[in-house]
């Protein structure tokens, strides 16, 4: 199994170029994020609407082909003070399963505040209300990989 719960693991196991996905695991959704292959900038992609684990792996496992995707980025829910939730352990156990159908590696990313600031920017953005229910979980998955990304950068250089 290829997870990895420090970023400079992460790091070492990730061929040198290749995009990344990034993932906001929800109760209901999850937010796809996708970085181009230098790795210096994340983009929201989509939301998926979760159903069973099998269904929403093949789902990622269509992007990842689709895509050429060479590492996954989950968020990690720490509580704000830092310490392990009971979602913590739904997010290890998705990437456990997920790990078991794909070879590329895994790393987390401390999600705190990411919908909080993914929020901020589609209200900025002049989002509707409606369009920003749409699009929050992908554009957080996208806050997510970004924060990886220049963690990432920081260790190359």
């Amino acid at each position: 199994m290829s997870i990895h719960d420090e970023i400079t693991d992460f790091a070492a196991a990730l061929p040198p170029f290749g995009a990344l996905l990034g993932l906001d695991l929800g109760t209901r959704t999850i937010g796809v994020a996708i970085c181009d292959a230098m790795r210096s900038v994340a983009s929201p992609l989509v939301t998926i609407r979760r159903s069973k684990f099998t269904a929403d792996a093949v789902a990622l496992e269509a992007i990842i082909a689709r895509r050429g995707v060479t590492g996954l980025i989950l968020g990690l829910p720490l509580n704000m003070d830092g310490s392990v939730g009971p979602r913590i352990q739904s997010t290890r156990a998705f990437a456990r399963n997920l790990a078991r159908r794909t070879e590329l590696p895994i790393g987390f990313w401390d999600e705190r505040l990411s919908t909080v600031a993914a929020e901020r920017a589609l209200l900025e953005a002049d989002t509707s209300r409606k369009r920003r229910a749409e699009v929050i979980d992908h554009v957080a998955a996208a806050y997510i990989l970004q924060g990886a990304l220049d963690r990432l950068k920081h260790l190359r250089d």
